[in-house]
Order: structure tokens, then sequence, then C-alpha cells
């Protein structure tokens, strides 16, 4: 499980609030939350620097705007996705490798005013050599011929490069979705919608998540498909043969399933009505739905 707890430091007006940890899987990026309060009036970009750096050692910086003076094992793999000016100072990491685990820190420097490294406020990262497998949700019951939808979804915290979903049916339409679900963590979510027939009874629905970085992870799901009822409508006619010998061509069936055991059978004879019960149908000689023989 993620971490909930945000940490917030506060000296006068220099205020910065980060996720404390955030779970992040190796091989692809992670997004760190921050927010940042600074004294005076709003600045633009340029006369803010922002430094990420290791707790411990706040020479050793992961992200600063002179490339120079960032860590070997960091260049090239982070940027800030915030404008400070706007007091974010969200930061991406991307290519996590598994000695990333920080915690690291913010500092701002609002040169000839003052500067502040916000060192009891960071972010540790916990690493996931292995993707999670996705959550696939599907409706109770599949009838043939009738649409079904199916959902499949999966946390991460790489919203600036977020996981893909496919499904393993190419001729159904499927929507994708991020959402943010809050501190550091976000939701990639697809929905499937396809018209499930008999010959998808007993088959496997696959759901693929590829994530940045190259990993992937899937689930899958048995399909069970029900089978369409053979069911009368009101106005079928069924011409049928009794075992009591008496004279009857025609019987009305009323949305009534076609099987032996349901048959009810009404039919009138001058004043006298009748019903035949299941027993007494001896066979069917033709079923007239809508004018055409079957």
């Amino acid at each position: 499980m993620f971490a909930l707890i945000f940490a917030t430091v506060l000296s006068d007006v220099w205020k910065a609030e980060v996720v404390s940890e955030l779970k992040t899987l190796v091989s692809s990026c992670v997004v760190l939350p921050c927010k940042l309060q600074y004294p005076g009036k709003q600045l633009p970009d340029s006369r803010i620097r922002g430094i990420w750096h290791q707790q411990a050692k706040h020479d050793q910086r992961i992200y600063h705007e002179d490339s120079t003076e960032i860590a070997d094992s960091f260049k090239g793999r982070t940027r800030l996705l915030g404008h400070l000016g706007e007091k974010n100072c969200t930061l991406e990491i991307d290519e996590v490798k598994n000695h990333d685990n920080g915690p690291f820190c913010f500092r701002a420097e609002i040169p000839s005013i003052d500067k502040y490294s916000f060192v009891e406020s960071c972010v540790a990262l916990s690493m996931m050599s292995a993707p999670e497998k996705p959550k696939l949700e599907q409706m109770k019951t599949l009838e043939d011929g009738v649409p079904a939808t199916f959902k499949c979804s999966i946390r991460h915290t790489c919203p600036s490069h977020p996981p893909t979903i496919t499904w393993s049916r190419s001729n159904s339409e499927a929507t994708l979705s991020n959402r943010d679900i809050l501190h550091g963590n976000w939701e990639v979510e697809s929905l499937l919608i396809f018209i499930p027939t008999e010959k998808f009874d007993f088959t496997d629905l696959n759901c693929t998540v590829s994530f940045h970085g190259g990993l992937q992870s899937s689930v899958s799901s048995l399909i069970h498909v029900k089978r369409k009822s053979n069911t009368l409508n009101k106005g079928v006619v069924l011409q049928v043969g009794t075992t009591d010998h008496f004279s009857v061509p025609f019987c009305f069936l009323a949305d009534v399933l076609v099987t032996f055991e349901c048959w009810w059978c009404f039919h009138t004879h001058g004043s006298m009505r009748r019903t035949l019960q299941p027993t007494q149908v001896a066979q069917v000689v033709q079923l007239i739905q809508d004018g055409t023989s079957v």
C-alpha cells in the first residue's frame, strides 16, 4: 500500500509539501508531487532555483538546473515538471533504478533574498522489481448477443508516462482513462464493451498492461456466455396432435419456454375451454412464427 502521509515543514513563510513515501516500479518513472511556498510576492521561474538532493548528503544532488551539479547516477534521468514561479516543485525520476530509494528533499533558493532546504520534508521510494497484476472486473452474467462491459485497471506512480492497456478482443471498443487518486498515486483503467456470442463461451479474455520502461503485467478471466433462451412470443402458433382425440388444430402460447415440461396450451371449442396438460401433448407438427415455418 502507498503511504498517505504528507510531511510539512514551516519556517517563517517557507513551506514545502511532499508525499512521504511512494511505491515505484523499477525501469519505469516516478513523479514526486511537491508544493512550495516562499517569502514575498510570486516570482517568475527565472528568479527561483530548485534543487533536489539526498537527505543525508546535501551535495548529492539528483536535480539541478545546472546538469554538471547532478550526481552521475542521476544525470539525464530527472526533470522538474512544475513551474517554481507557480509554487510547483514536482519532480520526475525516469528509468528508476533499484537503488533510487532516497529519501530525497527539495531545496529552494531565491538569489539575494533567501534559501531553504526542507530536510524534514523528504520522499522515500519503495521499489518494485515486478509490476502488480491489474484488476479485472466484469458483469456477472454474459448473454449471447447482449453487449457486455469489462474494466481493467491498475495503480501507478508515473503519470507523465502512464501505462497502456490492451485486450485480447481486437474487434471490440475500449476507452482508456488516467485519474489522480491523490498522494502521488494514479489509476489507469480501460473500459471494454463487446458483444459476446456462443463461440466465446469457455474462452479467456486477457487484459495486458504495458508500463513505461518495457515491463508488462496481465490478467485473464474465463468467459461463460449464456445462450439465448428459445422462447415463443405472443402470437406464435403451434399445430399439435393430442392424445385425447379432441379436435383442435391450433393452440396459442404466450411467452413460454419451448420444452415439453413447460407447454401449457389453451383452446376453445364452442363454449368449452380446455387446458392441455404437458402429458397430453403428443407431438409438435409445425411451428409457425411471424408467418414463417421453421
